[in-house]
């Protein structure tokens, strides 16, 4: 599916199809010492793109920009720092031809389906905001120290931030993408909304508390071993599902441990512990239109699939989102028929890793194949196309990242899963509509929270 794309030349000399494969040799010193002037102190290539339509990185601003009026760690809604901004174009079914080498095949399959009105307003690119100078050394440390272990389920380094800055091999890309420096508290009641094809609307409501070891303030800097994460889900909406929780603990090497979780049921007020959980395990309030490993596009154990890393690529990805998280967006219209209204919308070029995920042999999955676009600046996945066991392109999925000025790093916001098929789509993670945004490194949640007698005292 991606034989005709022009590809950009990466800096660690990935070649354009690599496989996922046994532990590779950690860089050199030479190799480490272009983190923080070639690259990025997690990467990136620092310098813009020869049009200059990707700026260089200048990374001028750590945590609130000034002349910005920003309350952290309490919920505030996003406060856009670009507030003067306006699209330098769009991209329409009309002249999507000219930008394709710039589009994923799940964006040119949106243009397809809607070409009266979907569109991709394009701003201009900006690359303003850097991590903490502590993250920064810890990344370069684990450039000259981590490898990978157990087939690329686990690595060796420090906590903190991604483990290989300087990535050679499809699970390395794999592992920073699922352990970027983010939040380590994270509390939120979201809203989902279930759009069917003709418009019409199901609504879902969790509340959401995750508390991420990794980057908790005490574990940065330590040995890469023992738990990921802890996650609370509690369904509010639909009423049928009301009163329901799961509470999951996520390692951080799939090979030594597995995923736990526990649900309590309030129909028999009784608390179990869930045989499997993750996967294509339909995801809580969505009607079952995602999937458990579809949060963040991917999560979890990736061993199902077999990982290929195709390059890095200049797209148009949704970046610097603050205007769609704003409390003045209204549901009735940012929700239209078909897909989201591209007002509220802002999409730059930027330079995304790209990894495809097979599904293996024997294998079961609801995804035969997926392609995940990841932003080189914050190692998040910022755009998934998901396929079907015949390999036809089902569904195209996005998410609106901004820096949250509470944690100095990228937060993920509001996504949308497109199904290709039905033409409905979900919108989760809204929050515009909510008294409080996402409550960010607010240092409120313990480990005591996530088993199974937090989750009867939930109950009660």
């Amino acid at each position: 599916m991606m034989k005709n794309r022009i590809w950009i030349p990466v800096i660690a000399a990935v070649a354009l199809a690599v496989t996922a494969g046994p532990a590779v040799a950690k860089v050199s010193d030479a190799e480490a010492a272009k983190l923080g002037k070639e690259l990025t102190c997690v990467g990136a290539e620092a310098a813009g793109n020869k049009d200059g339509t990707i700026p260089a990185f200048s990374g001028k601003w750590l945590g609130t920009p000034p002349g910005v009026k920003y309350t952290p760690h309490v919920g505030q809604h996003p406060v856009d720092p670009y507030p003067e901004d306006k699209p330098l174009f769009e991209i329409t079914a009309a002249n999507m031809s000219k930008y394709a080498d710039n589009l994923s095949d799940g964006q040119k399959a949106m243009f397809k389906k809607y070409p009266e009105t979907f569109r991709i307003p394009v701003y201009q690119s900006r690359r303003d905001f850097r991590y903490p100078d502590a993250i920064c050394e810890l990344a370069r440390k684990n450039a000259l120290s981590a490898e990978l272990i157990d087939d690329g389920l686990g690595y060796t380094g420090h906590k903190g931030p991604v483990g290989f800055p300087i990535p050679k091999s499809p699970m390395e890309v794999l592992a920073n993408m699922n352990f970027p420096y983010r939040a380590f508290t994270e509390h939120v009641v979201r809203d989902i909304a279930d759009v069917g094809s003709d418009g019409s609307i199901t609504w879902g409501r969790q509340l959401n508390k995750n508390l991420n070891v990794v980057t908790q303030t005490s574990e940065l800097g330590k040995p890469m071993e023992g738990l990921m994460a802890y996650s609370l889900s509690g369904t509010l909406l639909p009423e049928r599902d009301r009163g329901s929780f799961t509470a999951s603990q996520e390692p951080v090497n799939f090979a030594r441990a597995k995923r736990l979780a526990w649900t309590y049921d309030p129909g028999t007020r009784r608390v179990r512990q869930l045989p499997t959980y993750g996967f294509d395990t339909p995801m809580g309030g969505t009607s079952g239109k995602m999937t458990i490993d579809q949060d963040r596009l991917m999560n979890g154990d990736p061993s199902r699939y077999e990982w290929k890393l195709l390059g890095k690529k200049e797209l148009y990805i949704p970046a610097n989102a603050y205007r769609l998280h704003s409390n003045k967006v209204k549901y009735a219209d940012l929700l239209q028929k078909g897909h989201e209204n591209p007002a509220y919308l802002r999409y730059e070029l930027r330079r995304v890793w790209v990894l495809e995920g097979s599904l293996k042999e024997g294998y079961r999955h609801l995804f035969g194949k997926r392609v995940l676009f990841i932003d080189e600046d914050n190692w998040q996945a910022s755009m998934g196309d998901y396929y079907d066991q015949r390999g036809k392109l089902w569904q195209h999925g996005f998410i609106n990242h901004f820096y949250a000025f509470d944690l100095n790093a990228w937060q993920a916001g509001t996504a949308f899963f497109h199904d290709l098929d039905s033409g409905g789509y979900v919108a989760f993670n809204l929050i515009q509509e909510r008294e409080k945004s996402w409550v960010l490194n607010g240092g409120d949640l313990s480990p005591d929270m996530y088993t199974p007698a937090a989750l009867r005292a939930l109950g009660q």
